[in-house]
């Protein structure tokens, strides 16, 4: 199957429908199966779309917001999304460009999990009235399949040659990883899932992350077998303007649920983004008219701190709600001017991470004050970085547990304004 490679926010002149026009001028388009066909169907009326996310952890993070946000577009200009929550996968563990297998995780911690991961998702979909986004647990079918009925049913619709040639396979086989015959399926799992909710639900379309690309063509092409014209979408890999992936940091993930970053914590990772990515995520992650995007891309200076405080709550408003977004505006205004202090955690990390001690750089970085560890750097041997409101200046500094104050936390500081509040759990 073709991949119909797109350059983000340039739409080509002859598309149809108003949807893919407007996902590729906010750059949510990388990849697409049949971009044309796509367009017609897009054009022709209402359609069903899905993204899956499984639960393997207890909240979704930033990178997630791509295929959140297409759907979101989706329905808003008149069709119907599907957020499909892995309870049946998760059981599993995706292998996408993984150097190692998953941990397994038990029926317990998956339903706690997707509890939590609901409760975002409802925020970023409607979900209200007859038409409104529908919420599935893939579990409902995949835990209903016998091993000798499905191997019957699909196995013989998928061949080890094909499936060796996708990219999230042959990245572990060239590194010389292992590759369970259980992670093996997985594609088959998600292709399985494609396919259900077609018959169940008359969907389409399936969007995920471009390392999603493998499983998302298997879905097609079962679909295919069974007479039905499906169609895959990926979303660009979330990348800052230096090349970095945005989202996680080797202490935590930027989440998306408030018990595990608050949203103020969440408002000054976005308050703190690079001068370069202001456009790029004003586009991707806000609902702003273009117009107004362009205007506060060209903003430099001063001015252009307007635009990430215009961003930062704009995207917090999306996630957690107007009122929240408001608030952390608010105090966002407060610490920026020295006029107040930080009282709740703006991050809240894992206490084992303190076990080995945790590099100062990478807590400069995961609190979004650097980009990276030598960002991080320059800032902690100019002495700009403050622990515990003493000055740092030993870029080799790690912290431990004896570093915490009350009740486990950790206060962090860049210059006279930028300031965060790490509890630890």
């Amino acid at each position: 199957m073709t991949k119909h490679m797109i350059e983000a926010g340039k739409p080509a002149t002859k598309l149809k429908s108003e949807a893919l026009a407007v996902l590729l001028e906010r750059g949510l388009v990388h990849q697409s199966t049949d971009l044309e066909a796509l367009d017609k169907r897009l054009n022709d009326g209402p359609i069903t779309a899905y993204a899956g996310f499984d639960a393997t952890a207890a909240s979704l993070h930033v990178g997630h917001l791509m295929p959140l946000m297409t759907l979101r577009w989706l329905q808003r200009l008149g069709h119907r999304p599907i957020v499909v929550l892995g309870g049946g996968t998760s059981q599993v563990g995706d292998p996408s460009f993984r150097n190692d297998a998953r941990p397994l995780l038990e029926e317990r911690q998956i339903a706690a999990n997707m509890a939590t991961i609901r409760r975002s998702v409802e925020r970023l979909v409607d979900m209200d009235g007859p038409e409104g986004a529908l919420l599935v647990d893939n579990a409902e079918w995949l835990n209903e399949f016998r091993f000798l009925e499905f191997l019957r049913d699909y196995g013989s619709q998928f061949t080890v040659n094909r499936m060796m040639t996708f990219d999230s396979v042959k990245s572990r086989l060239d590194a010389q990883m292992p590759l369970t015959i259980l992670e093996f399926c997985y594609m088959m799992l998600q292709a399985v899932d494609f396919l259900e909710l077609a018959k169940r639900h008359d969907c389409v379309l399936q969007v995920g992350g471009s390392d999603q690309w493998g499983n998302i063509v298997n879905g097609v092409e079962l679909g295919r077998r069974d007479g039905r014209k499906l169609h895959g979408l990926t979303v660009p890999l979330l990348t800052t303007a230096n090349g970095s992936k945005m989202g996680k940091t080797a202490v935590g993930a930027v989440w998306l649920h408030p018990e595990h970053l608050s949203p103020f914590g969440f408002w000054q990772f976005w308050r703190n983004t690079a001068d370069a990515d202001v456009g790029k995520f004003l586009r991707l992650f806000t609902e702003l008219p273009m117009r107004e995007v362009e205007r506060l891309s060209e903003l430099q200076g001063a001015e252009l701190n307007e635009a990430k405080k215009i961003l930062a709550t704009q995207v917090t408003a999306i996630v957690h709600g107007p009122e929240e977004a408001r608030m952390a505006l608010e105090q966002g205004d407060a610490l920026f001017s020295g006029d107040a202090e930080l009282t709740e955690p703006t991050h809240t990390m894992a206490l084992s991470i303190l076990a080995e001690g945790v590099g100062l750089l990478e807590l400069v970085v995961a609190s979004g004050f650097a980009a990276s560890n030598g960002e991080a750097r320059r800032l902690v041997e100019g002495g700009g970085v403050r622990l515990n409101n003493r000055v740092v200046d030993d870029a080799r500094r790690r912290i431990s547990s004896g570093d915490l104050g009350a009740n486990d936390r950790l206060s962090l500081s860049v210059g006279k304004r930028r300031k965060a509040l790490i509890g630890f759990e």
